[in-house]
């Protein structure tokens, strides 16, 4: 079943927000452009959003962890995650509901405390089942009809930042997360 949501009115969707306290994105697709490049022993690389990192990084020093769920399994994720803060990576989780569980239950966080940004239809269980379902502006069609926001930019092209600034000026988080961005009132490592 993907059924189509009904949108939010820009309240309801500030108050979703507001109330989020655990971001959970998928990566192909989402943190990345969704290209694989491939060398001749296997898969080389994946391009990363630098503005969705740093925005990642102003949320967990602001409070609002992030954590990774994807089908997939490259240690360049892992090396992103540990990178970046990441409150939990959870990889080659091909059942992403069974995934969305075990990520709610360890993080101790209510599927409804969650926000998910995903792009394609094996998203839509999670999506289906969390509090905020999001997603880049080039998700295909059945997650853009589940999705309550759609990103302006494309994946691996600053959609994630525009979630996690969302989630921080519905939550009155925005003001600190400047602060620590500027190097005001930095906590220790």
């Amino acid at each position: 079943m993907t059924g189509r949501l009904d949108k939010p009115s820009a309240g309801e969707l500030q108050a979703r927000a507001a109330a989020v306290k655990l971001l959970v994105l998928d990566v192909d697709g989402v943190l990345t452009d969704g290209g694989l490049y491939y060398g001749p022993s296997g898969e080389a690389l994946k391009r990363f959003n630098v503005k969705d990192g740093h925005g990642i990084v102003m949320a967990r020093l602001s409070g609002l962890p992030t954590a990774v769920l994807t089908a997939r399994t490259s240690e360049m994720v892992a090396v992103r995650g540990r990178e970046l803060g990441l409150a939990a990576v959870l990889q080659g989780r091909r059942d992403k509901a069974a995934g969305f569980a075990e990520l709610c239950d360890g993080l101790k966080v209510q599927p409804s405390e969650c926000a998910y940004m995903g792009d394609d239809t094996n998203d839509l269980p999670v999506l289906q089942r969390c509090g905020l379902p999001a997603c880049p502006a080039d998700a295909v069609a059945e997650v853009r009809a589940a999705s309550a926001f759609i990103a302006r930019a494309a994946g691996g092209h600053g959609a994630v930042r525009e979630l996690v600034e969302l989630c921080l000026k519905a939550s009155g988080r925005w003001e600190a997360a400047l602060s620590h961005a500027t190097g005001n009132g930095l906590p220790p490592r």
